[in-house]
């Protein structure tokens, strides 16, 4: 079995973490290889000792690899995906974070369940990706267009809010006014959508969901549409530029550029492992049951 290891350092939770699996796959005779910039850092910390083959970039991570192992939280998960991309790699993150719906495997569990990753006692789950392009083209994205979670605009350098004129398929839908608008798979349903007041999709709901962040009209709700519409949006504002978000990528973009968001034609695959079911992980985050009337 070959793995890519990708992660995070946080000091007081990743160590034991990571020496856990080192030692785990180690026995086993898997074959690690290191995201070069985290091998650095484990260095660095003397958490490992043995010489390691590396990764730098997307291009070199291929059908030879039976899975990425993310360590962190689940931003750690969105940058994983943009080295996976369409490789077909799947991801499965092991949670050093805090409030994660994506980092399933919690450190109490993972010699468990990487055992079930070793005996291939696991499933996949596909999580739609949406992409973006826009008319002039953005630099700052263009070689990187896509997101896991959402695709967001939002006002800049003001307190004012923006005007967002939103077009489905070409058809007009609203304008909104408001602090910016966000379009979300159902990944992303858990994450700034839901704070925002989305709706939480499962992750294999076929639809985005369009909520506006802060809406000056209350009639603003949040909606569903299915995933194979394209979604087009021009903003306007008191200043010449606000932000486009994609995950944790921003870059700022001028007025009256037309977007288009649309779904990608390939997903990413996340490993499920039985005992951690998106359900199971919505009701421990959420802590859905902890009323004693349920």
């Amino acid at each position: 079995m070959k793995v890519a290891i990708y992660g995070q350092y946080y000091q007081n939770s990743t160590e034991p973490i990571i020496k856990d699996i080192f030692e785990f796959f180690n026995k086993h005779d898997v074959e690690m290889v290191i995201e070069a910039a985290f091998l650095v850092t484990l260095n660095e910390k003397q958490i490992i000792k043995n010489d390691y083959k590396t990764f730098a970039t997307y291009n070199e991570l291929d059908a030879s690899f039976d899975m990425m192992i993310s360590i962190g939280g689940d931003g750690t998960i969105l940058r994983a995906a943009t080295l996976v991309r369409d490789s077909g790699i799947p991801i499965l993150g092991i949670n050093a974070g805090r409030l994660g719906f994506l980092a399933s495997v919690q450190k109490e569990n993972i010699d468990l369940f990487l055992q079930f990753v070793i005996d291939k006692k696991f499933s996949i789950s596909e999580r739609t990706l949406i992409s973006i392009s826009s008319e002039p083209e953005i630099q700052e994205i263009t070689a990187l267009n896509f997101a896991m979670n959402e695709i967001s605009v939002s006002r800049k350098d003001t307190t004012s809010m923006i005007t967002i004129e939103t077009y489905l398929n070409g058809e007009y839908l609203n304008s909104y006014w408001a602090d910016g608008l966000i379009i979300a798979t159902p990944t992303g349903s858990t994450g700034y959508s839901m704070s925002c007041g989305g709706p939480i999709l499962t992750p294999d709901v076929q639809s985005l969901v369009i909520t506006p962040i802060a809406p000056h009209n209350l009639n603003a709700r949040p909606l569903v549409i299915p995933d194979c519409t394209e979604i087009r949006l021009k903003v306007s504002g008191r200043e010449p530029f606000y932000l486009v978000s994609l995950d944790s990528r921003i870059a700022s973009v001028e007025n009256d550029a037309i977007l288009t968001i649309k779904k990608t034609p390939y997903k990413i695959k996340m490993v499920e492992i039985t005992e951690e079911t998106f359900l199971k992980t919505l009701r421990n985050k959420l802590l859905w049951g902890e009323d004693k009337r349920n």
